[in-house]
């Protein structure tokens, strides 16, 4: 399930880059050239974190139950 979350959030994270990049003008001197600046920086961090995420989350392994005959069982009696 973290996997998926992780590949939804870098999907996101793209489409809001298809989105924004044309619209910035980097070109420009002044607060707007440090907005579109600021902005590519942190939406590139959010990138590279959800896709760190995604690549280097750890397998879940499945427990592995022994058959040995130390194990205790409890039986639910009704006695006195």
């Amino acid at each position: 399930m973290n996997k998926n979350k992780y590949l939804l959030y870098l999907l996101l994270c793209g489409l809001m880059l298809y989105y924004a990049v044309p619209k910035f003008s980097l070109e420009s001197i002044g607060v707007d050239s440090l907005f579109a600046g600021t902005w590519l920086l942190f939406a590139l961090l959010v990138a590279a974190g959800n896709l760190s995420a995604f690549l280097y989350t750890p397998k879940k392994q499945k427990a592995v139950r022994t058959s040995g005959g130390n194990d205790q069982k409890r039986e639910r009696g009704f006695g006195g």
